[in-house]
């Protein structure tokens, strides 16, 4: 994986891309035991073309295909890895990846949500697979328990965590 943030480390640099944080399956692997996925889930802040206000995937595909890399449905494969740019969709990610980590991987530098936001975003998506997230970071002792109810009473996720808990954490 080294390789692919060398890759978004020179995207960011090169302005093709603004800052970025590895989130998903994978941001996940940095704070619990590693688990099986097929996808890198970057979130990115896009720069827009000037003058305006859309945001467009366009200029990462041109800079990672003039590389060598290769579209595959939503995904551009980067280094083996199906990799997907998202660009935060709610003030919760938009936290996360202001509030992102440096992480090192094999000298190389990357930023990660924290524990507490991957926790928090997943208990706002509340998918099964979600769900089970949340258990594993709170039986691994992951979640600093002040900072993660700081978020969720910001993000007005604090009754779905009651109900959560009382759903899956009680006896």
């Amino acid at each position: 994986m080294d390789k692919i943030f060398a890759v978004l480390n020179q995207m960011e640099s090169d302005g093709v891309i603004g800052r970025y944080a590895i989130g998903g399956a994978v941001g996940s692997i940095f704070w619990l035991e590693p688990i099986t996925t097929k996808d890198l889930d970057v979130f990115v802040m896009l720069p827009t073309a000037p003058g305006g206000s859309l945001l467009t995937l366009g200029p990462i595909y041109e800079y990672l295909l003039a590389r060598g890399y290769s579209p595959q449905g939503q995904f551009i494969i980067i280094e083996g890895w199906a990799v997907e740019f998202v660009p935060p969709g709610t003030p919760l990610v938009e936290e996360a990846l202001a509030q992102a980590v440096a992480r090192d991987v094999n000298g190389v530098s990357t930023r990660v949500f924290t524990a507490e936001h991957l926790a928090a975003i997943c208990l706002q998506v509340g998918r099964p697979k979600d769900h089970d997230r949340v258990i594993r970071f709170v039986e691994a002792g992951a979640l600093d328990a002040e900072f993660f109810e700081t978020i969720l009473r910001r993000h007005d996720l604090w009754q779905k965590w009651q109900k959560f808990q009382q759903t899956y954490l009680e006896p």
